[in-house]
């Protein structure tokens, strides 16, 4: 299982890699991240930088 972190303005979550279905892009920057069984998580970065991270080893 992959965790990866993804920092928000508000603190940071910790979340299973696999459990991520969509990006899609928002507004000032920012960055939503569909979840699997749940509620859209608000993210600082672009769609390629969350994706990156996502990727990323």
């Amino acid at each position: 299982m992959k965790f990866v972190t993804l920092q928000s303005r508000g603190g940071k979550y910790l979340v299973v890699a696999d459990n991520i279905a969509w990006l899609r892009e928002d507004e000032n920057g920012q960055t939503k991240v569909g979840m699997v069984g749940g509620s859209p998580l608000l993210v600082v970065g672009s769609v390629d930088e969350i994706a990156a991270a996502v990727m990323g080893d």
